[in-house]
This record gives structure tokens, C-alpha cells and sequence, in this order.
């Protein structure tokens, strides 16, 4: 597993996009602070919406490097969270700016995934996770689901012997304002 985090990394830090497996579905990602690395999955999806991209981060500490007007709530909802679980929190900063939605806000999961956790915390820095398709066509359950146009539009895609075993299901989604409030997007 270590080499195979070498290779992505190595893809990561020249501005190259990669597809990798998370705890949910596979997903494209890239480095989250490099703008012409997010416009290239931007064009491979076929996609401007910058609401449809999180990032993954290491843990909490990550988190707020990276977000610097969540409540405390957000975390302690991050923590207890037996599921996958994606935060919309408001305060982004010192990422692409093509990632960030006029909102200031930002999607952010931890995943419980040993690859991921790995690749997170050697990289030092959040990754870019979308699903592995085309805006509009459906999620991808599986490796063997990704179109040919999205493993053919990456610069590396990790073995797919390291998936684990992933939901196969998207993340639930819940947002949060800097007053606290709360809002379900996705259960």
C-alpha cells in the first residue's frame, strides 16, 4: 500500500488528478489548495458546480486549517457520526479558489478508510473527493461501474485491490451556519 501512496502523491503534488477509492464510492480527487488541478476535474466531469465537490481531511485538525468559522457542534456531530457523513461548514479558506462557492462554505469528511487515511496524512493537505462520473450520470457503485471516459481522464487511478470495503452509497450531508443552525441535506 505505501508505493501506491507514493504514486498518488507523487500525481497529487505535480497538479495531476487521481482516482481513488474512499469509504463511500471511488472518487476523482486532486490537491485541494491547487486551482488548475480542480479545473481539470471540473473538465473531466463536465461540471462548474462548486457545490458538488467536498474535500477529505485527516481528522478535525485538518478540518480547521482549512475552515474557520464552524461551530463546535459541527465536530462533536462529526465524531459521533456512525456512518459516512459530509459537513457543509461556512468559513473557507486557504483552498482553490475555484473550490469554493460564493458562500464561503465548504464540504468537508473524515473517512474512515485505511488508504485514504494513509494517502491524507502522508499528503499533509485536504484532497478533492467528487464521484468518479460525468455531472448527471449516476454514481458509480463500483470500480468496475467508472465509464472508460473517467479512468481514461486521470493521471493515475489507485489498484483496486485497496477499496476496502466502501458503502457504495454517497455520504450524508449536513450543514451548518456560524449561529449553530442546522440543516439535513442528504440522510
Amino acid at each position: 500500500m505505501d508505493r501506491e501512496i507514493e504514486l498518488a502523491i507523487e500525481v497529487l503534488r505535480k497538479g495531476g488528478i487521481i482516482l481513488y477509492p474512499t469509504d463511500t464510492v471511488w472518487g476523482i480527487g486532486c490537491d485541494a489548495t491547487n486551482e488548475e488541478a480542480v479545473a481539470k476535474i471540473y473538465a473531466l466531469k463536465r461540471s462548474e458546480d462548486k457545490h458538488a465537490m467536498l474535500v477529505l481531511c485527516r481528522d478535525a485538525d485538518m478540518v480547521v486549517r482549512y475552515v474557520d468559522k464552524a461551530p463546535g457542534i459541527a465536530f462533536e456531530v462529526m465524531e459521533m457520526a456512525t456512518k459516512p457523513l459530509t459537513l457543509i461548514l461556512p468559513g473557507a479558506t486557504g483552498l482553490a479558489k475555484n473550490l469554493i462557492p460564493e458562500a464561503k462554505t465548504l464540504g468537508v469528511r473524515v473517512p474512515d478508510h485505511e488508504f485514504c487515511h494513509k494517502l491524507l496524512r502522508k499528503f499533509g493537505r485536504p484532497i478533492v473527493s467528487t464521484s468518479a462520473n460525468i455531472s448527471g450520470e449516476p454514481t458509480p457503485k463500483s470500480v468496475r461501474d467508472i465509464s472508460k471516459e473517467i479512468i481514461e481522464g486521470v493521471d493515475f487511478m489507485v489498484n483496486p485491490r485497496f477499496q476496502g470495503r466502501p458503502t457504495g452509497q454517497p455520504s450524508s450531508i449536513i450543514a451548518f451556519g456560524e449561529g449553530c443552525e442546522v440543516k439535513i441535506i442528504r440522510e
